[in-house]
C-alpha cells in the first residue's frame, strides 16, 4: 500500500510530511506505519516502517533525527546523523539532508521552516509541553540558528480535537493558572467534565511567539481510526498499545 502524506503549502518547497498509518507493515494493533520505537511492536517491522519514510523523503535512514520525548520544553540542535537518541522534544538544524522528526498519537506535531534562511524545526507538543513553552522554545533555537521569526511558519499536524478531548476540573484549574484567558480554550462537558482545544492552545502559543503564519491541518487522531493512531482510543478501546505517527522536514 502506498505511504499517505499530509503536506501544507506553507512549507513548501521544502521536503516534508505528516505521515498517517497508511503503507506501513505493521499488523494488530498497530497496523499501518507505525514508527514508534519505545512501542512493543516488533523492532524488525518499525525499522522497516522507519526505512519507508526514509526512502519517502529521499535521505539515507540515519538522516532521520529524533529524541526521546519526555514532554519538555527542550529543544536540541542537530548537526549531521545521530550516534545516539537525546531526551527532549524538539529539534532544530540548518544543516541540509537531515530530516527532523517527532512521533505522535493524540499530541501535537509540529513542523517549522524559515526556508529563506535555511533553517527548520520539528517539536512534539502534548499539553504539558505547549505550557511548558517547547512551541516557543523551538522558535528561539531556530531565531539563534538565524531564521527571521517574522518568516517562520508553523504547522500543526493530526492531533486530538476538542470534541475528542474530554478532561476533568484538575486539569482545567491547571491552564486557569497560568492565564485566565485560558477558559476560551474549554467548553462544557458531562457534569465537571470538559473539552479542552489543544491544537487552538498551540496555535495561540504559535502566534504570540510572533512566527509569520501558524496553521493546523485539522485532522483528529481519535476519530479517524483508519489513518491515525490515537493514545486515547487505545485506552478507550483498551489495546495493550498503540502505534506512533512520524512527522518529518528535511532542509
Amino acid at each position: 500500500m502506498t505511504l499517505e502524506i499530509l503536506t501544507a503549502d506553507t512549507l513548501a518547497p521544502l521536503r516534508h510530511g505528516f505521515f498517517t498509518r497508511k503503507g506501513g507493515a505493521s499488523s494488530g494493533v498497530f497496523e499501518g506505519l507505525n514508527c514508534g520505537t519505545g512501542s512493543t511492536d516488533q523492532t524488525e517491522i518499525v525499522a522497516i516502517n522507519r526505512s519507508r519514510v526514509a526512502a519517502a523523503l529521499d535521505v539515507p535512514e540515519d538522516h532521520l533525527a529524533s529524541v526521546h520525548q519526555i514532554h519538555s520544553s527542550d529543544a536540541i540542535h542537530v548537526t549531521g546523523p545521530q550516534t545516539e537518541k537525546p531526551r527532549a522534544d524538539a529539534l532544530v538544524t540548518a544543516t541540509p539532508g537531515i530530516a527532523l522528526t517527532v512521533l505522535s498519537a493524540d499530541c501535537q506535531p509540529v513542523l517549522f521552516a524559515d526556508a529563506q534562511a535555511g533553517v527548520i524545526g520539528a517539536a512534539h507538543a502534548g499539553w504539558k509541553g505547549a505550557q511548558g513553552g517547547v512551541l516557543e522554545t523551538t522558535v528561539d533555537a531556530m531565531v539563534a540558528l538565524g531564521a527571521n521569526r517574522e518568516n517562520i511558519h508553523a504547522v500543526i499536524g493530526p492531533a486530538i480535537s476538542q470534541r475528542a478531548y474530554e478532561v476533568g476540573p484538575e486539569f482545567f484549574d491547571t491552564f486557569l493558572d497560568e492565564d485566565p484567558d485560558n477558559t476560551h480554550f474549554f467548553a462544557g462537558g458531562d457534569g465537571d467534565r470538559m473539552h479542552f482545544d489543544l491544537p487552538g492552545y498551540g496555535l495561540a502559543r504559535l502566534r504570540a511567539a510572533g512566527v509569520g503564519s501558524a496553521e493546523w491541518t485539522r485532522h483528529c487522531t481519535y476519530y479517524d481510526a483508519d489513518r491515525f493512531y490515537s493514545y486515547r482510543r487505545s485506552v478507550h478501546a483498551k489495546d495493550p498499545d498503540y502505534g506512533r505517527l512520524i512527522s518529518a522536514i528535511v532542509l
